[in-house]
């Protein structure tokens, strides 16, 4: 598991999009977060979750 992992909100600053895109495409089952608390927070490796948006749509931001 990666070292570190963030919010969501962390996580779409990091990467340039808003935190409710990456609510929804998780929602809609195209990402995974790399954990889920208990509370139903969503926890992301930006790394990790970057490979996934490549996958998902091919583009390299």
């Amino acid at each position: 598991m990666p070292d570190e992992l963030v919010h969501t909100s962390e996580a779409a600053k990091a990467l340039g999009i808003s935190a409710r895109s990456i609510a929804r495409w998780a929602a809609e089952g195209k990402i995974v977060p790399n954990l889920r608390t208990p509370g139903g927070h969503m926890r992301w490796d930006v790394e990790g979750l970057r490979k996934q948006l490549y996958a998902l749509t091919g583009n390299q931001r």
